[in-house]
């Protein structure tokens, strides 16, 4: 009886310890990720290029429409030592780095594989042996680490600010989740404790010197390759920290210093230096965010001084930290590839920290004197795909527009600043209509002609010619050539007048004041119309769409000319902007 509950116990014993063991290596797995790609396509053309040279290539979705190529898995030391030797064999890009396996999602490459909850895999690349020496003499071994008495008493000497340090490190590990706050108690005792587990000391809660420049040098380990050196501009009166192998001083164009991208990695670094108020502080808060290298999607917030913006997409992630203090208005902006998020936010952390305000602002005359209109100080402003125009049918905003100006559109916008959103879209007669989130009040409603138009007869055709550039619609006139398309379509009229791609989408008036028809787009393909051809969809298609999305358009009797310049005031008045935004 006692030798079958002993062998129990022994049994038992095995189990957990082979439990334990396999915690322990899911826990040490590390990949080295090498690409990120923004479609599938392209990520599984990459895996197989790669697939074709390396060894144990994998590929992985990213989530949000990402895809990431990794080597692996390896324990942390053979990643690092794979990760340097294919570095200096150029054979890996320069920003490859050691990524977890809570990173990935799916697996797509090799196709039908799932490495994700396994083990790890000897690496490619062999940890070189050491040539044969002449015999030495041994040298002492080194001095055993601190006691846990020694550590503690070592441990009071830290300043609060070293202690959050640590506090931080520990999180980043993943052993602690509780407050930064310096204060050594239980949950932090814990995390230690952990951490000594997972790295192989003895397990006390308290951290030997030693151990604390290991846990902080493992931290840090992510910026190594960034080269962070301590920056001064005295121009733009900063000092701070930056990664010097991604970025490099270019130009001042106020109120920026513009650090470009110097290496492998699509960065960039603006430092922002100017005199000013509150209102120069807004000011630039509401500029900022007409930039293309700030993406709209992302949170921003605005202080009585000082304000933060957050901009991301597929391809990047962009944050801006700016405050007003004692009359000058300084900060940054970090650009960074998305999909390198704990290497971004570590280092937009140690910037942050490094930040130190010096004398001086950068000056209103610093900078280049090219000038765009589609440029601020140097930066490209983001511009939406495409621009139509469209016409107000209803008091509160609502508009008509060509289908060609809503197609595949991610945001929607009304005279560059109202968002809209697509209430109908009939393919067929190519209309859509919008209905702008925040209700608006229209100088003028179209008024849907009940006269019988007549051939020859003068109309006028409002819309934005040179999609917004001159920021007011303009008019062009011109002959009713037929009330029929070229295929005897009764719902078209045919015009002699010349217009531009942006005026597709207006309203076509006759000359009484009652819109007859929406000017159409020239045709992508089939005929090619000859000069001063174009046709419009007549007023009964309109209101026929109308009735679709549940409204019904405002009529007159517009047989009676008008004075021309009321004709462009109602015209000019209901034609409004429509911007399509990726």
């Amino acid at each position: 009886m006692i030798k079958q509950v002993m062998l129990a116990w022994a049994i038992t014993l095995a189990f957990v310890v082979t439990c334990v063991s396999g915690a322990q290596a899911q826990e040490d797995v590390v990949w080295i990720q090498i690409e990120a790609q923004p479609n599938l396509n392209t990520a599984l053309e990459r895996a197989s290029a790669y697939a074709a040279e390396l060894e144990d290539v994998n590929g992985f979705s990213l989530g949000g429409s990402w895809y990431g190529i990794a080597l692996g898995p390896y324990t942390r030391t053979d990643a690092e030592q794979v990760l340097r030797v294919y570095r200096s064999e150029g054979v890996i890009p320069r920003d490859s780095y050691i990524a977890l396996s809570s990173s990935f999602r799916q697996q797509i490459w090799p196709v039908g594989a799932n490495v994700l909850n396994r083990g790890v895999i000897a690496p490619p690349v062999a940890v070189p042996e050491a040539p044969e020496a002449p015999a030495v003499v041994e040298a002492p071994a080194p001095a055993p680490d601190e006691t846990p008495a020694q550590a503690q008493r070592s441990e009071r000497a830290l300043s609060r600010t070293e202690r959050e340090e640590l506090q931080i490190a520990l999180a980043w590990a993943g052993t602690y989740n509780g407050g930064i706050d310096g204060a050594f108690g239980r949950g932090t005792r814990n995390a230690m404790a952990a951490w000594q587990e997972q790295k192989g000391f003895d397990v006390t809660g308290i951290l030997t010197t030693l151990q604390r420049a290991a846990l902080l040098d493992d931290y840090n380990s992510v910026l190594d390759d960034l080269n962070l050196q301590l920056v001064r501009d005295d121009q733009a009166g900063i000092e701070m920290l930056m990664p010097a192998a991604a970025v490099q001083f270019e130009k001042y164009d106020y109120p920026f210093a513009h650090y470009n991208r110097s290496g492998e990695i699509d960065a960039t670094v603006l430092l922002i230096s100017q005199a000013g108020d509150q209102d120069t502080l807004f000011g630039l808060y509401d500029i900022m965010q007409t930039l293309d290298i700030v993406p709209l999607d992302g949170p921003r917030t605005r202080r009585d001084r000082s304000f933060t913006l957050v901009g991301e997409n597929a391809s990047r992630i962009s944050e801006t930290r700016v405050a007003l203090e004692d009359g000058q208005i300084k900060g940054f902006t970090l650009v960074w590839p998305a999909g390198d998020e704990e290497r971004r936010s570590r280092l937009i952390a140690e910037m942050e920290k490094s930040f130190v305000r010096l004398e001086g602002v950068i000056s209103p005359q610093a900078g280049s004197e090219e000038q765009a209109i589609d440029l601020v100080a140097g930066l490209q402003v983001r511009k939406p795909r495409l621009s139509r125009s469209g016409f107000f049918v209803d008091s509160r905003g609502t508009v008509m527009t060509t289908a060609e100006a809503v197609d595949s559109c991610t945001r929607i916008t009304l005279d560059g600043e109202t968002e809209a959103d697509l209430t109908l879209v009939n393919e067929e007669k190519g209309v859509a209509v919008l209905r702008p989130t925040v209700a608006l009040a229209p100088l003028s409603v179209a008024r849907f002609s009940n006269a019988q138009p007549r051939l020859n007869a003068e109309v006028a055709a409002s819309g934005y010619s040179f999609e917004g550039v001159l920021g007011a619609p303009s008019m062009t006139f011109g002959i009713l050539s037929d009330v029929k398309g070229l295929d005897g379509e009764p719902d078209m009229a045919r015009l002699a007048l010349n217009t531009l791609p942006g005026d597709a989408g207006g309203p076509v008036l006759d000359a009484g004041g009652g819109v007859f028809g929406m000017l159409l787009p020239a045709p992508s393909t089939g005929r090619a119309l000859p000069d001063g051809v174009r046709f419009a969809l007549d007023r009964e298609a309109l209101q026929d769409v109308l009735a679709q999305a549940g409204m019904a358009g405002a009529s007159t009797n517009s047989s009676t000319a008008i004075d021309p310049f009321d004709l462009s005031a109602a015209a000019t008045g209901m034609t409004v902007l429509v911007s399509c935004w990726d």
